[in-house]
């Protein structure tokens, strides 16, 4: 059996979510009725203190839809140059929002307030309007580093006074929580809107949320629709979620001392160069070695059952909810036994 550490997203559900999806109520959710959608949208609003929330097949399609309710034609969005709203969204900003992007290097993964208030635009007719902010919490290609609330909260006074509305890809945003000990529902005080992935750390098998005002939330059903989002009896994977919302987010603190434990293992090998910080369940690590570079490397790993990708320069591990403490000494073992052969 395959050690899969490529993304969060191989997760399989568990006998017990199975089971709750097997007995989930069903009705026609373009329609309003099907009750496990209703549950879930009506926990997650709660959960998050926002007033509605919205379920869609994926976390793609939540910050598309966010992106087309807060843009006009022509508007601009700020954003980390490494978002995935930028980078793995096959140009949707421009697609559906008809929008362009101002992109910013961030700063240790992590845009400040100082920068967004720099890239601000004019009001001159040579510009287009800036209307947006996009943040990414954990961000992806950083290593899945993560703001804290305190780090968001000026860049939210930002917005407000510059009339600007604030969005989050929170696609690993529970990550993000349990690793700095707060709470859902700060978030949902600080974000116009907010996108979840339930299909990642949390193990659903397929699934988003988009949280936000009712009116917000009542244009965004309309947009699903018209992305073809509209899924019927949709309640099986709702149950889903909400299963994974209701047992899978305190967990997350295993995948993050996993990860940690590889972490501390890189560290100690000659082959590796660079190591992201590691707050949560992402391990990107850079190679100095001709022999070992990312492809030639992940080929090596594969060789002995594990499953990596090359990944923005370097590998990157992530840890989910498959990967247990047999398969994490077993990947260590693995690491040794490259770092001896590369010293060979």
């Amino acid at each position: 059996m395959w050690i899969d550490l490529r993304s969060d997203t191989v997760t399989l559900p568990t006998p017990a979510m199975k089971q709750a999806m097997l007995n989930a109520p069903l009705g026609d959710d373009v329609y309003g009725e099907d009750p496990s959608v209703n549950a879930l949208q009506e926990y997650a609003a709660e959960l998050f203190g926002m007033e509605a929330a919205l379920f869609c097949p994926s976390g793609t399609m939540t910050n598309q839809i966010a992106l087309r309710l807060h843009l006009q034609p022509g508007d601009e969005v700020i954003c980390d140059r490494l978002a995935h709203i930028y980078n793995y969204e096959c140009g949707g900003i421009a697609l559906n929002a008809h929008a362009s992007v101002r992109l910013i290097d961030s700063i240790n993964g992590k845009i400040t307030p100082e920068q967004i208030a720099a890239n601000i635009n004019p009001s001159d007719v040579h510009y287009p309007i800036t209307r947006l902010v996009a943040l990414e919490n954990t961000l992806n290609k950083a290593g899945g580093i993560c703001y804290k609330v305190k780090e968001i909260e000026p860049i939210v006074q930002l917005c407000r006074q510059r009339g600007l509305a604030l969005h989050l890809d929170g696609a690993r945003l529970f990550n993000a929580l349990v690793a700095n000990g707060e709470q859902p529902s700060q978030y949902g005080q600080l974000f116009d809107t907010i996108s979840v992935c339930l299909s990642k750390g949390l193990g659903a098998p397929v699934g988003s949320l988009l949280l936000g005002k009712k009116e917000h939330i009542h244009k965004a059903r309309r947009i699903r629709k018209a992305m073809g989002g509209g899924m019927r009896q949709a309640g099986m994977l709702a149950a889903a979620g909400l299963y994974a919302l209701k047992h899978h987010v305190t967990r997350l603190a295993e995948d993050h001392h996993r990860a940690a434990k590889i972490a501390h293992l890189l560290a100690q090998c000659d082959y590796v160069s660079e190591i992201l910080p590691v707050e949560t369940n992402i391990i990107v690590f850079k190679l100095h070695s001709q022999r070992y570079q990312p492809e030639v490397f992940c080929q090596l790993l594969k060789q002995r059952g594990i499953l990596a990708n090359p990944f923005a320069g370097g590998v990157r591990f992530v840890t989910h909810l498959g990967f247990d403490d047999l398969q994490l000494e077993k990947v260590l073992n693995v690491l040794k036994v490259l770092e001896n052969e590369h010293l060979a």
